[in-house]
Formats: C-alpha cells, structure tokens, sequence
C-alpha cells in the first residue's frame, strides 16, 4: 500500500455530485492499495502516519505529531469544533501503483481492483480513528476534484513494502 502524504493548510475533495469532504490543517493522504497488499500492510501504516512529527512546536521545530497536535488544541479549547486541525482527508489513488518503466502509457495492472482496494482503504480509515485521528474521506472510484493549500510544503512517500 502507497500513501502520499501532504501537510495541508487546508484540503477540499469534491465528487462528481458536488462537496465531500474538507479539512482545515491536518494531512492529505492519497492511498493506493496494490494487489499484494493485505490487511496487515493498512495495520502497518495506520500505526504510522498520527505518529509521524510532521507539525511544528513553539519553536517552529517539526516536532509534533497530529496526535500531539491534537492534545494540544484539546487542552486549549473545551470542546473543538468540526473543521478544527488535525484531521486526514484519505482519497483513494490507484494511479500510485503506475508502472511508467516501458512506453508512454502507464501501467495500471499492479493497482488492486475495487473488491480489494475499497475493503482495504477503509479498513485504513477505520484504523486511523482507531488511533485518534478523525478521517474524512473521497468516494472510491468516482472522478475527484482535490483543493488543497500545501503547508511547508511537507510531502512524504510511505510504501508498506518498502519500509
């Protein structure tokens, strides 16, 4: 499983019939599930992605973790409003598993087909809240419009096989 990963300002996925889903400061992950994957490559990167210090402290040190990030605003506020930082928008992207190596035409046939990946993305959403991240989602196979505001920018490469 290959997850993109952005630090977000802010992040906007619309569907095909109008508004999705939107995040205020948190992470954008773009998730695609490759035939190989199974159960324990999601488990593998739920336990990750909240933990990763990606946001920055006091002293504009990236040393914070959305979950940190979270407890902070949570000591700070009584109760935090929807569209508070730190959320994941998880979109489904199957276009990450592209073979590019030959021709002009990318490769699609290493990426999982719906019946595996859909089960797998959201057994990954399920996974994230598990941990304490609240995940907002795309629709899986539908044509997407994202909107986001890149902060830093913070990109990050996460493969399930490769680390």
């Amino acid at each position: 499983m290959r997850v993109l990963l952005q630090r977000v300002r802010e992040a906007e996925v619309r569907c095909s019939g109008g508004h999705r889903a939107a995040i205020s400061r948190g992470l954008l992950l773009l998730a695609g599930v490759e035939r190989a994957d199974q159960e324990e490559d999601a488990r593998f990167l739920a336990g990750r992605i909240p933990h990763l210090r990606l946001f920055p402290d006091a002293h504009g040190v990236m040393n914070l973790s959305l979950l940190d990030m979270n407890r902070q605003e949570a000591g700070s506020h009584a109760s935090a409003p929807a569209g508070e930082p730190g959320q994941i928008l998880l979109v489904s992207q199957f276009t990450l598993h592209a073979d590019t190596r030959r021709g002009r035409r990318p490769y699609y046939g290493n990426a999982a087909p719906p019946e595996q990946a859909v089960p797998l993305l959201d057994l990954l959403g399920e996974l994230l809240r598990q941990e304490g991240a609240p995940v907002l989602t795309g629709a899986f196979g539908d044509h997407m419009d994202i909107q986001l505001c890149a902060d830093g920018p913070v990109t990050l490469l996460l493969d399930s096989r490769a680390l």
